[in-house]
């Protein structure tokens, strides 16, 4: 295989290139030459990893397990409208009071 030399790189791209090589756990060179071997279509781009930790869980809450969960999630998304005026008047108190 050839060897080449890179000159005059700015900062910015050489900064990206090592964090992305940060980022895959590459070495440098092995980053640069996946990026150029997938732009120029030499290699397919990396499928996205799947994880799987979680799957023995998927399915093992009953029906009615299932139920309390989506009950007690629609009760935390509910707005109560009074708390929140009252904080809201309390704030514009408290800022009042700082910018006079």
């Amino acid at each position: 295989m050839a060897t080449i030399t890179l000159r005059n790189l700015p900062p910015e791209l050489l900064k990206r290139l090592r964090r992305k090589a940060d980022k895959e756990g590459e070495s440098l060179s092995k980053t640069i030459l996946r990026i150029l071997e997938e732009s120029l279509g030499i290699r397919r781009t990396r499928e996205p990893e799947l994880h799987h930790e979680l799957d023995a869980l998927f399915g093992s809450w009953t029906k009615k397990e299932a139920q309390t969960f989506d009950r007690a999630l629609a009760e935390q998304r509910e707005i109560d409208t009074e708390r929140c005026s009252m904080r809201q008047k309390k704030w514009q108190e408290l800022t009042r009071d700082t910018l006079t």
